[in-house]
């Protein structure tokens, strides 16, 4: 059996062969399937977001959910943000995970704030959970390009001694 990430990325090129979205062919249709897909990922994000609250901020972090929302084009948007002390004292972008559903798209996409597009085709608990790794990636990589936008400094559990710990 294909891994999580390889099962996503056949459910995508099969919407793309078969022009639809799980199962969906009409806009209307396919933003039913989004909205479903944002409450299925819902706990998968704020894991992946936790783990690196826990991991990098010394859970001093705050996971945000913005929920479904529709952009100024037309499109859906559904954001978690992890915001800290550091990061916004300077400004910087949260760590994110974001599920997006441009107006001009086939189907939706998970980015972060610094990363780009990744296929987004969850339609089952069990499709939402295999996002979990792509999740941490793109936490990850959030993190990474936050530092190197800002500083080290911008993370506590680079900035705060061993003997605290």
């Amino acid at each position: 059996m294909a891994t999580p990430i390889n099962q996503a990325l056949l459910r995508h090129f099969t919407d793309l062969r078969d022009g639809e979205h799980g199962g969906a062919v009409t806009r209307e249709d396919k933003e039913r399937v989004f909205a479903r897909t944002v409450e299925l990922l819902d706990p998968v994000a704020r894991q992946a977001l936790d783990e690196v609250d826990a991991d990098l901020l010394l859970g001093t972090g705050e996971v945000v959910a913005s929920g479904l929302t529709r952009s100024h084009e037309g499109g859906l948007n559904a954001m978690w943000s992890l915001t800290w002390q550091e990061q916004r004292a300077c400004g910087a972008q949260p760590i994110a995970v974001v599920a997006h559903y441009g107006c001009d798209f086939h189907h939706p996409h998970l980015r972060g704030n610094t990363v780009g597009d990744w296929p987004l085709n969850v339609f089952t608990e069990q499709d939402a959970i295999g996002q979990l790794n792509t999740m941490r990636v793109i936490a990850a990589a959030d993190a990474h390009n936050l530092v190197f936008q800002e500083s080290h400094r911008i993370i506590p559990a680079v900035t705060t001694s061993h003997a605290t710990r």
